[in-house]
């Protein structure tokens, strides 16, 4: 197993201090966090291809197709942008984006596009396959990084960034995750299902597999500070300091190579004992976890054995929830967005439904789900895992601002 440490011990943290979102529940971080709370989701018919070429007739899609139907190329982008844009005003830095880099994790970039362009013929380049040029359009962003590492890609790219601001390269780091639907993946998976799913189960006995979800997430780092610091340079021109999120106090990756798609509950454990062990955290210290839970057999297996083989005593400890169950699996973008929810849950005590979960899998029978409705708790810690196909693991721990 290859296992990399991107935040080294003795590394600062760092602060969260923007954040932006939107997906098939809603258009804003305040909109979508709302949303998730109320258990509503996103799970509509399939509208952007030909549901007759399927066996699965659901997703999780943001509707913002033109009003003739038909699909158009660019969507990814589009909400990238529209992210990114809410998590730069939310920390004050406007729209001018020259001296930030922004680090941008995705499973597919702009595939669907290209579908478009290649079958229907739609006007697409393919330079625009990659996001620095529409990032560059509107932020004027010169230093664009994509980290395509399969489901994990958003919590990866938040790993860079946390390493860029360690070593000094940058003042403000954007990072970003974001994925569509495409028809191609859309039938693979259509394929590889024994039944066709008509929702996202996690941890459910009932569970047929994944249904895939669109969605854009952003947040802005800085080096953490204590409260008694002063801001520095880069805030010291602004009206008032940026109001922070919550504190990333660790991201941990690895590499287990296991297999091209089971999962290895080792490496998943790896993975989350290097987060507790760089964050500086046990088990016991844990309030919250968002699990990856993407509601496939293996997955949601092998998760809740490595979270029993890790957590021991204390598996029965933290609140647990999986938010795909509302808002499908948004692929490179959903760690990130697990992320944001963390934060925000957190800061207001109030932690989403798993929706849709009724019989929990006989690993996961001493977790504390969060089922039906919000629940409401006093949260200093939170995990956040994302695993992706091959084996790519990340882990991150955040804590609530202010502590």
């Amino acid at each position: 197993m290859t296992e990399q440490n991107p935040v080294a011990p003795g590394t600062p943290p760092c602060d969260v201090i923007g954040l932006g979102a939107v997906n098939s529940v809603g258009d804003g971080v305040g909109d979508v966090f709302d949303a998730l709370c109320a258990g509503r989701d996103g799970r509509a018919r399939l509208r952007g291809f030909d549901r007759d070429r399927f066996r699965a007739q659901h997703a999780y899609e943001i509707d913002d197709r033109p009003a003739d139907g038909f699909d158009a190329p660019g969507r990814a982008t589009r909400w990238l942008v529209r992210a990114v844009e809410e998590a730069a005003r939310d920390a004050g830095l406007g729209t001018d984006l020259a001296a930030v880099p922004v680090l941008v994790g995705t499973g597919l970039r702009e595939l669907r596009s290209a579908e478009l362009g290649w079958r229907d013929k739609a006007a697409f380049d393919v330079a625009d396959l990659h996001f620095g040029p529409a990032l560059r359009e509107h932020f004027g962003a010169v230093r664009t990084y994509t980290v395509s590492n399969a489901c994990s890609a958003s919590l990866y790219a938040l790993a860079m960034g946390c390493d860029l601001l360690a070593a000094g390269e940058a003042e403000h780091v954007v990072v970003a995750g974001v994925d569509t639907l495409t028809e191609s993946m859309y039938g693979l998976l259509d394929r590889v299902h024994m039944e066709p799913p008509d929702r996202v189960r996690p941890f459910d006995q009932d569970r047929r597999g994944v249904l895939m979800g669109d969605g854009a997430a952003a947040i802005v780092l800085r080096r953490a500070r204590d409260a008694g610091d002063s801001e520095d340079a880069g805030d010291s021109g602004r009206a008032q300091a940026p109001l922070v999120h919550g504190r990333v106090r660790s991201v941990y990756v690895n590499c287990d190579a296991y297999h091209v798609t089971a999962p290895d509950p080792g490496g998943v454990a790896a993975a989350v004992r290097g987060a507790h062990r760089q964050g500086g955290v046990t088990p016991a210290d844990i309030d919250l976890v968002l699990l990856h839970g993407t509601g496939t057999l293996l997955n949601d297996e092998a998760e809740a054995v490595a979270i029993g083989e890790v957590f021991g005593p204390h598996t029965a400890g933290p609140l647990m929830t999986a938010v795909k169950s509302m808002t499908g699996h948004t692929s490179g973008g959903s760690g990130l967005l697990g992320l944001i929810v963390a934060l925000r849950a957190l800061a207001s005590g109030r932690v989403p439904p798993t929706v849709g979960l009724r019989k929990p899998i006989d690993e996961a029978a001493d977790f504390r789900f969060v089922q039906d409705t919000e629940t409401a708790a006093e949260l200093r810690i939170a995990q956040v895992n994302a695993f992706g196909f091959g084996g790519v693991n990340a882990v991150a721990v955040v804590e609530r601002a202010g502590r």
